[in-house]
């Protein structure tokens, strides 16, 4: 590894001095809160990246994940989840700055309530909402609403990866139900036996100007080393069949278990001996190789490590961190060229308010990556 090393300390001190906090909370909130608060200060060694941009900070979205998306005029727009707020928040993927806002609280068409994970796949934008209970797929770039799914099988709901299959798309959602809370209003995770749906599958095929959807099954290991016990992050590799999900269950392990895409757990688990919070976003950068580097979060409050991975070993390739960025939830990668980013840009959600920008560029000069071609 390079050796422009940083050694990052966490501090409570330094966050609550830093950071602004949404003006509303719920319960997964102040479990948030109550959680960051209970680790330790730990010590980050990464490679240091500058970060290209960081957009407007707005403390009462709680922003949770991105995506991008490139319109016909070759212009990138960066949608963002506002948890709090209920809509989405629109950027300049070139430079960051705020657009506009997309939709309000309801159950409506275009209407959101506590909407999290966000993919873009061709022209739309797939959100999961988690008081809907439900996934709602958008047409880019007028946001109209072309499809709705999952009511009837999800519970809580939180991340979803969709893959293109036979001129459709498959979508994987991930379902972090409880068994109730306990006296003191906190969550109560289901035993092992009942963890067998924490994945819900379902197919989309085009109809008319929107989709026919379809529940394909559930997934989950009951087993004590493959068990999904909390969940929200996942990304999938078709080339091959393995399916990253995050484990954020930090009084298990901080760690991403690997399963392949029919849903059954392979076995392997990655990270633990790397990460030392909570394990969160996860992309995929591919090469024309069938290389790459798993790109995964590992969720710090005073900054965020970005662990790589490689793409078929899956063998730590090392971390970088930015400047600023912390405590990020979702991530995403536009991995094409854009007039700002020829190589492609890493975009992560910063501390709940709003996201930085960092050239992928950046990270391959950091830690000496070979070149990948798409």
């Amino acid at each position: 590894m390079p050796q422009r090393l940083i050694s990052v300390a966490v501090s409570v001190l330094l966050l609550a001095a830093c950071s602004g906090k949404p003006a509303v909370e719920d319960g997964e909130d102040r479990a948030d809160r109550a959680r960051e608060a209970a680790r330790q200060a730990t010590s980050i060694d990464a490679v240091a990246v500058p970060e290209a941009f960081a957009t407007p900070m707005t403390p009462d979205d709680n922003i949770d994940s991105v995506a991008s998306w490139t319109g016909a005029d070759g212009n990138v727009l960066l949608l963002a989840t506002a948890k709090a707020t209920h809509r989405l928040v629109v950027y300049d993927a070139g430079t960051g700055a705020f657009l506009r806002h997309v939709g309000g609280r309801g159950a409506g068409a275009g209407q959101f309530d506590r909407p999290n994970g966000i993919a873009v796949v061709d022209d739309f934008a797939f959100v999961v909402e988690r008081d809907n209970r439900r996934v709602q797929v958008l047409r880019l770039p007028g946001m109209e609403t072309v499809a709705e799914f999952g009511a009837d099988v999800l519970q809580l709901p939180y991340g979803l990866w969709v893959g293109e299959v036979d001129g459709g798309y498959e979508v994987y959602v991930t379902d972090a139900y409880m068994a109730g809370v306990d006296a003191a209003g906190d969550d109560i995770l289901p035993p092992l036996q009942e963890l067998g749906r924490r994945v819900q599958r379902f197919a989309l095929s085009p109809r008319g100007d929107g989709f026919a959807t379809r529940h394909v099954g559930a997934f989950g290991d009951t087993s004590a080393d493959g068990a999904l016990r909390v969940v929200e992050s996942l990304w999938g590799d078709p080339a091959n069949d393995r399916l990253l999900i995050a484990e954020e269950d930090e009084t298990y392990a901080n760690e991403f278990k690997v399963y392949d895409l029919a849903g059954a757990f392979s076995g392997r688990t990655i990270g633990a001996e790397f990460l030392q919070a909570q394990a969160e976003g996860i992309v995929l950068k591919t090469c024309a190789d069938g290389g790459g580097w798993w790109i995964t979060t590992e969720q710090g409050k005073g900054s965020t490590a970005f662990h790589l991975f490689a793409r078929d070993t899956l063998e730590h390739a090392g971390a970088v961190a930015g400047s600023t960025v912390a405590n990020t939830d979702g991530i995403w990668l536009h991995d094409a060229p854009t007039a700002q980013f020829p190589d492609g840009v890493l975009y992560a959600v910063h501390d709940d308010q709003g996201a930085v920008a960092i050239d992928w560029r950046e990270i391959a000069s950091a830690l000496d990556l070979p070149a990948c071609t798409r």
